[in-house]
């Protein structure tokens, strides 16, 4: 079978690559080219910087690769997709007072729309990811998308918008691997990037001053604005909405406080920010617009499951119900904290997930 694999140049989907190879497959390599660089991180166009993630080193790592196992490898061109997709979303967001989600966006928005055309000029159904994830196809035809066997390092929750054509089309090689298995596997295979740290910072703010990089990308964005706390007395003032996220402590500009404040609303329209104590941030419900069913369609009636607001967020159970026009409720039986305009939310069902959305 042939089969795309998406390689980052990273040590997941090398393997992935290399595993398939092993298997008889006929593997296709495509790398995605997102920024015009003159080297290792950098674009000249822009003077910005890129982080460990995607970046010519990267590409000439899965090139590499490629090589070493001997199979072809080509570099496309996503720069304006890139920026059309992921960028503008990310910053079009921080600057209406929400936190994004770039690495979702990417993954299902850009990957694997994209990729699957791709594939298709390839004569290829499938692409393959190094992403800790599983697909199986329950007995009425309907695919699922399940967590990976590795518990840490479990990427269900940035793929929750793959859509049942997306899923048909998708493998993922490691999804039942724990990551050390992963890095024996590239040592037993000779892969230069065995050793290779994970990316963890988002590539395109690899010093995670998301501030900065949103007010050089928007520069209208630097309206200055009052900080209230819950009874509406003005406690501070700020230079923008973008530099705040629901539940942030630090770099508040606040001092004297009794208590410690945290972030708990931002108004773009009346560029506010509310502050209040820790307690303030606990919610009991949320409700998620352009939700994506997977395991089911929308339900009829209300269905118990459990729900992950944030990546590294243990799931809290709680009664989901589906909205009107692609929305979605969900009830927590204990209140969650920092429930974050812009993240996104998934619902899952054990280790299957039933679909998500984006929280309001």
């Amino acid at each position: 079978m042939r089969i795309v694999v998406a390689m980052s140049g990273g040590v997941d989907s090398s393997v992935a690559a290399a595993l398939l190879v092993e298997q008889g497959h006929d593997v296709i390599g495509l790398s995605m080219q997102l920024y015009p660089s003159t080297g290792s991180g950098h674009t000249a166009e822009t003077d910005q910087h890129f982080g460990t993630c995607c970046t010519l080193d990267d590409l000439n790592d899965a090139r590499r690769v490629s090589t070493r196992i001997g199979f072809p490898h080509y570099i496309v061109n996503f720069e304006r997709q890139f920026r059309e997709t992921v960028i503008s979303n990310f910053v079009q967001e921080y600057a209406a007072g929400r936190t994004p989600l770039p690495c979702a966006h990417c993954n299902s928005d850009l990957k694997f729309a994209t990729l699957l055309d791709r594939a298709r000029g390839f004569d290829a159904a499938h692409v393959a990811t190094g992403h800790y994830a599983r697909v199986e196809r329950r007995s009425d035809g309907r695919w699922l998308l399940k967590r990976g066997a590795d518990p840490e390092k479990d990427q269900s929750y940035f793929l929750f918008s793959l859509t049942q054509d997306q899923l048909a089309g998708a493998i993922f090689p490691v999804g039942d691997m724990h990551k050390d298995a992963v890095r024996d596997a590239a040592r037993r295979l000779e892969l230069q990037v065995a050793d290779k740290p994970d990316s963890q910072e988002i590539c395109f703010v690899p010093d995670g001053d998301y501030a900065r990089f949103v007010a050089r990308q928007q520069p209208d964005v630097e309206r200055g604005g009052v900080i209230v706390d819950e009874g509406g007395r003005e406690v501070g003032s700020h230079g923008g909405v973008h530099r705040f996220t629901v539940g942030q402590r630090k770099g508040l500009g606040i001092g004297g406080t009794a208590v410690p404040l945290y972030v708990v609303r931002i108004d773009a329209e009346t560029r506010t920010v509310t502050v209040g104590p820790r307690h303030v941030l606990d919610r009991p419900t949320l409700t998620a617009s352009g939700v994506n069913w997977i395991a089911i369609d929308a339900p009829a009636t209300p269905v118990r499951a459990a729900a992950q607001i944030r990546h590294r967020h243990r799931p809290g159970a709680g009664t989901l119900r589906a909205l009107d026009e692609g929305r979605a409720e969900f009830c927590f039986d204990q209140p969650q904290p920092a429930v974050t305009p812009g993240q996104a939310v998934v619902f899952y069902e054990g280790d299957t997930v039933i679909g998500g959305g984006w929280i309001d």
